[in-house]
């Protein structure tokens, strides 16, 4: 009897042999499991693709602030903590002096000009009102010393020496402004003037100016001191830094206040410590004081409430996925970078991690092929994903093999 039941039913397998082992396999998907911290698998994921950078999911925190604009983030994974009105325009007022110093500090990494040049001061930089350097008239000045001027006393006047010495005049330095800022992804800033003094075609948003922040740091680290200094000394007056929290022990180390009657009382702020930065922009606040203890309480709530906790390392086995008509068995997972997330501290506990794939993969496979997702959930916090990637190449079987596996599920259901 066995063996009259098994012919006819080879000889059936055997004729759809053919439109079969072309087939990927049966997509069964993994069953759906939670643990605190450990990867595990949950239903079909999106079809394959190469690895992408997966966009971060920015994370709320319960805190409002008396700021008419505020925005804070996480900088190693790009968490917004904070976000109020951080997209609406707003006068930077001093603040844009970031972006003035981004420029010098351009001609300087491209070595159009040096520290130690001189520019002269011309009539209208010495008029410049608002906050001032006290540049003498007639006087050469060199850029290392303006530098200090416009970004630790915040001198109207040495920032057009720098744009009149750099550029020729006030006007083609606000060009090259515009140029570079449209060139780094400022996409809602628009500057009329080098010094921040009123003009309604002068503003910026909160997100902007983090982003800004961020290039600075990164782009020109051998400058960046500049923000940190807390005192400077020039023609025999000596001004203080109008940064208040680099006088507190919190690890904060830049950038730039900002004052007009239009825009209140403002600051764009990084501060690092335990291994974290954390920037932060307040605008629209009402005094001097009220923008010390506001940006003060909200660093403090940042790192107290908050931290980063590395789940997985680049290039770490998340899970080993079987394979459908593949030269192997089974295919490593992983994450091309480290899964580092933002949460609130009280959510740890409770955190889960999923992954997402179809299963069986069908061969062939390519290291580096997506191959589904890994998640990341916690209580008071948007979900995180990142790419998942196979680990390794997994070429197909033979035609011989895929007949002899093809035949083997349809008789037994066996996937190996």
């Amino acid at each position: 009897m066995r063996l009259r039941w098994f012919y006819p039913l080879a000889g059936a397998a055997v004729l759809a042999l053919s439109a079969l082992v072309a087939a990927p396999g049966p997509a069964l998907a993994a069953s759906t499991k939670t643990k605190p911290t450990a990867p595990t698998k949950t239903g079909p994921a999106e079809p394959r693709a190469k690895a992408a950078p997966a966009p971060t999911e920015p994370v709320s925190g319960p805190i409002d602030t008396q700021a008419k604009h505020a925005l804070i983030l996480e900088v190693e994974t790009g968490a917004v903590l904070l976000d109020k009105g951080a997209d609406e325009r707003m006068p930077p007022a001093s603040m844009s002096k970031v972006m003035t110093a981004y420029v010098v500090f351009g001609m300087l990494k491209e070595g159009r000009v040096k520290l130690d040049d001189e520019l002269p001061v011309s009539e209208h930089a010495w008029r410049t009102g608002g906050s001032k350097m006290f540049v003498p008239l007639g006087g050469h000045i060199k850029i290392d010393d303006l530098l200090r001027g416009m970004i630790v006393q915040s001198g109207n006047d040495a920032c057009i020496v720098l744009a009149e010495g750099l550029a020729g005049s006030e006007a083609a330095f606000v060009d090259l402004m515009n140029a570079k800022a449209k060139e780094i992804g400022l996409a809602h800033s628009h500057f009329a003037d080098v010094d921040g003094l009123p003009n309604p075609d002068h503003y910026m948003t909160a997100r902007d100016l983090v982003t800004l922040a961020l290039r600075t740091i990164a782009d020109f680290p051998q400058y960046y001191h500049y923000y940190g200094e807390k005192d400077f000394a020039f023609n025999n007056i000596d001004q203080g830094n109008r940064n208040p929290l680099i006088y507190r022990d919190i690890g904060a180390d830049g950038l730039k206040t900002g004052h007009t009657e239009e825009a209140g009382y403002s600051l764009l702020a990084s501060v690092h410590r335990d291994n974290r930065r954390v920037v932060l922009v307040l605008g629209g606040l009402p005094t001097m004081r009220a923008r010390a203890q506001e940006s003060e309480r909200l660093i403090e709530w940042a790192f107290r409430e908050f931290n980063d906790y590395r789940l997985l390392g680049a290039g770490e086995k998340v899970d080993d996925a079987e394979v459908w008509l593949g030269t192997q068995a089974k295919v490593p997972l992983m994450i091309a970078t480290d899964l580092v997330v933002t949460m609130p501290r009280k959510s740890r506990k409770d955190m889960k991690v999923t992954v997402a794939y179809d299963k069986p993969i069908a061969a062939p496979i390519e290291k580096g092929d997506q191959i589904g997702k890994v998640f990341v959930s916690a209580p008071d916090m948007a979900g995180v994903e990142a790419p998942l990637l196979a680990a390794a190449s997994v070429e197909r079987m033979g035609a011989l093999g895929r007949m002899a596996m093809v035949a083997a599920h349809l008789i037994w259901g066996t996937r190996h």
